[in-house]
């Protein structure tokens, strides 16, 4: 359907009875969820979307035949009859029908905000720019383990709204993306944890101080919070919560959680008490030392024995795209870090696997108006070789400058077979974009299953 007319009955809306829908904004993963939500409430519901063809919208009509959706433009006065709107995340909050409708006192919010408002059992709620979805996963694998009843989605895997159940699981934990906090503001988590900032996803906050403001919303009247006392812009948001743990990898820093030399070896710690020796932890990596810790800080805060935390951090091996060995031949292994959507991800990636290496790193794609200088700063001693492939290759080439050499592949085979001839033996090559995917690849899960496919080609297995 198209036109303002047959999205909002106007006249209808101005009857006595206040027969006005609530619309929902966006027909993919989120809109159904929203969609099966308010369909077991009996609401009036309207959907649209700006695609032509949204994903969920054979769904959305197969399970509420009779509601209205709208693809296509969305006029800017087209939402003015609604009684709220419920946006998904994917939608900017600055497209003019949005404007408009705040404009007039009509209510905008985000499934998790329906979430915070329907939901009972405690949340803990993760957020960052980098490791949330491992911290995540640990911490309801943790609290499994544990005995308790877990219901974990959000950003990840489940929506929120779907998590929802009767009897109510013993908590939920939820991983939380900057686009989702923005339209949430009821949302009181038992323990609210924020792991980093650093910059993405600017071309829609169009700054760093309002990405960050948006992150700092899962504290707001949280019980607990968990910090980064490492991250400047994370480690003075302490107030926002009734009490606060911190986390750190800097040694002798007086946080809560961080890590403690002894004869063999690192070991994670608390209060400066030895947990775990980090040669134990399934996940590798100096960035996952603090997701392990993050993870400890969270589960200590909801009541989890130190056997299950220590039982899972010593088996979790990781999240697929999330520097993953992918294959080792010829003295070369290869690495799969398509997950590193942002700068800040991928300097992480670098530092961890170049620890002890050097090698050739595979990135690009959109940019999402990142500034690539932190990412050129990673390479020295590192990577000597970087393959670009992607919409901002070229931005990212002027970035590294003479940091190391720099090759253009059209492909990812391309760029696979470029890296193989660009390795030497004892190196390692890793994708790890620094971009988003969508220049080239559905989505970054798409991205790594192509990353592997071309190792596996390139290398005959």
């Amino acid at each position: 359907m198209t036109g303002r007319a047959q999205i909002i009955d106007h006249d209808a809306a101005h009857c006595g009875l206040d027969t006005r829908p609530t619309i929902v904004f966006g027909m993919g993963k989120t809109g159904l969820s929203c969609a099966r939500f308010l369909a077991a409430r009996g609401e009036h519901v309207m959907f649209v979307d700006t695609r032509s063809a949204p994903p969920a919208l054979a769904a959305i009509r197969e399970l509420l035949p009779a509601a209205v959706t709208h693809c296509g433009p969305v006029a800017k006065d087209a939402l003015l009859g609604a009684r709220r709107i419920i946006v998904s995340p994917g939608v900017p909050l600055d497209h003019p029908a949005l404007v408009a409708a705040a404009a007039c006192g009509i209510a905008i919010a985000g499934d998790v905000e329906l979430f915070a408002q329907a939901a009972r059992a405690p949340v803990i709620a993760i957020t960052g720019s980098n490791g949330k979805s491992t911290v995540t996963t640990l911490v309801g694998e943790i609290l499994a383990a544990d005995g308790k009843r877990v219901a974990a989605g959000g950003n990840l895997g489940t929506p929120a709204l779907d998590l929802l159940s009767d009897p109510e699981p013993d908590c939920y934990v939820l991983e939380l993306s900057s686009f989702q906090l923005e339209t949430t503001h009821s949302l009181a988590a038992r323990v609210g944890a924020i792991l980093n900032v650093s910059p993405d996803h600017l071309d829609r906050h169009k700054s760093l101080e309002a990405y960050a403001a948006a992150k700092a919303r899962v504290l707001n009247d949280a019980s607990v919070a968990v910090l980064n006392a490492d991250d400047p812009i994370v480690a003075v948001l302490g107030g926002r919560a009734r009490s606060t743990l911190t986390v750190s990898l800097e040694p002798d820093a007086p946080a809560n959680y961080g890590v403690v030399t002894r004869l063999d070896g690192l070991w994670l710690a608390q209060d400066g008490e030895p947990v775990l020796a980090v040669s134990e932890l399934g996940i590798k990596g100096r960035h996952n030392v603090f997701n392990a810790l993050a993870a400890l800080a969270l589960t200590d805060a909801a009541g989890a024995a130190r056997s299950a935390q220590c039982a899972v951090l010593k088996r979790f091996q990781g999240l697929p795209h999330r520097c993953n060995l992918v294959a080792e031949k010829l003295g070369v292994t290869w690495y799969d870090d398509s997950k590193g959507t942002n700068v800040g991800a991928s300097a992480a990636a670098i530092a961890g696997i170049f620890a002890d290496r050097q090698g050739v790193l595979i990135a690009g794609g959109q940019g999402k108006g990142a500034d690539f200088a932190e990412l050129a700063a990673a390479l020295p001693d590192r990577v000597h070789t970087v393959v670009l492939i992607g919409e901002d290759a070229a931005r990212i080439a002027a970035a590294i400058g003479t940091l190391a050499a720099v090759r253009h592949a059209g492909s990812m085979r391309e760029a696979v077979a470029i890296a193989a001839s660009a390795a030497r033996p004892g190196d390692a090559v890793l994708l790890s974009p620094a971009c988003a995917s969508f220049d080239m690849f559905d989505d970054y899960e798409h991205r790594g299953r192509e990353f592997v496919a071309a190792v596996a080609a390139e290398l005959g297995s």
